[in-house]
């Protein structure tokens, strides 16, 4: 007797994109997104905008993916979904959906804890060959909201069964601000638009990242800390604005040349620098090679270059994300929702979205 396919449709929208996504007997056949303009504008997410937004993008884009998968909602095995952390109106937006749809169907709801979801996207089968690490490996999770190194293991059943979904254990994060988050603030200061890490990531290509020291922490242990970093870089331009008697950063670029980009340069190296030298110490301290990168900072091109140069250097075998699994997208989530369910781990109908967990 043939066996059903497993069929596992994903949403996410903990934030400002609309994703959805299905997996196939463990193959990824879509990956659909929906991204938000209308907080360009604000300088950041809205978060009633982006809860109103996700309103008018779940249905087409869920209905896209489907189509795009070759598959009917008939044919669903489960359905799952981002239930934190995130905005809260935003996750309720998808929560809500994905129940109604599954009440509807009479098919079982998978949770999905955001930030596992940004370490499982190395596991994708896409069907272009990727490499997925083994256990255990580290993980660095970089992202607007969260910086933090995990180890990540597999776990066995009381039987000794395997289980599919690993174990997270998280041994240093932000004690203040994210990486993410420090790249954005920062731009925003040089009048940058928003979302400003892209725009620091081409402009650091053009800089000296030598041309202006910034402070870096000195903690203990693994945790991170931005807060510092932050106001070093508000500091060297105040110094600047005083020093040339100009009131604007427009005004002290024109005075001072290559500003932005030497900024942008100085301010990627210093973090990427802070981020590494952590992750260097816990993968040699635990002994461990196999080293991955996950979240929407793993996009950065100086990131992406320092993981494969520590690699060569240190002997790791390094683990990066196609661009498309940086971001916020519901293939993550997919995949997760995809190791829960042949672990027969399900979601009751009434458990509440959070804003804010750990991993």
């Amino acid at each position: 007797m043939k066996e059903e396919k497993v069929v596992i449709l994903a949403i996410e929208s903990s934030c400002d994109d609309t994703s959805s996504a299905v997996i196939v007997d463990g193959i990824l056949r879509s990956n659909v997104i929906a991204s938000q303009k209308v907080h360009e504008e604000y300088g950041g997410v809205v978060p009633e905008l982006a809860s109103r937004a996700h309103q008018l993008n779940i249905l087409p884009v869920v209905d896209t993916a489907l189509k795009r998968a070759g598959v009917t909602k008939d044919e669903l095995s489960a359905i799952a979904f981002t239930r934190g952390p995130g905005l809260l109106g935003s996750l309720l937006v998808g929560t809500s959906f994905a129940k109604g749809l599954a009440l509807a169907l009479g098919v079982p709801i998978i949770d999905v804890n955001h930030l596992q979801g940004h370490v499982l996207a190395h596991f994708v089968e896409d069907g272009t060959g990727l490499k997925h690490p083994g256990f255990p490996f580290l993980c660095l999770l970089v992202s607007g909201g969260n910086s933090q190194i995990i180890v990540v293991k597999s776990q066995k059943s009381k039987d000794e069964r395997p289980i599919h979904m690993p174990h997270f254990e998280i041994i240093g994060q932000t004690i203040d601000d994210a990486a993410g988050e420090a790249f954005d603030k920062c731009a925003k200061v040089l009048g940058l638009p928003y979302p400003g890490g892209p725009h620091i990531d081409r402009l650091a290509k053009l800089g000296d990242a030598s041309k202006y020291p910034l402070a870096k922490p000195n903690l203990p242990g693994y945790d991170y800390s931005f807060s510092g970093l932050k106001t070093s870089f508000l500091y060297t331009l105040r110094d600047m604005l005083k020093a040339h008697q100009v009131e604007t950063i427009d005004e002290l670029a024109e005075r001072v040349p290559n500003l932005r980009e030497d900024m942008c340069a100085s301010l990627q190296a210093t973090i990427i620098d802070i981020l590494m030298n952590k992750l260097k110490k816990a993968a040699k301290d635990l002994n461990i090679r196999q080293v991955a990168v996950a979240g929407g900072v793993s996009a950065n091109s100086g990131l992406r270059q320092a993981f494969i140069d520590y690699g060569k250097r240190y002997h790791w075998d390094v683990f990066i994300p196609p661009f498309s699994f940086t971001t916020d997208n519901a293939a993550m989530v997919c995949q997760a929702g995809y190791f829960k369910y042949l672990d027969n781990d399900f979601c009751a109908i009434d458990e509440p979205p959070f804003a804010k967990t750990t991993i």
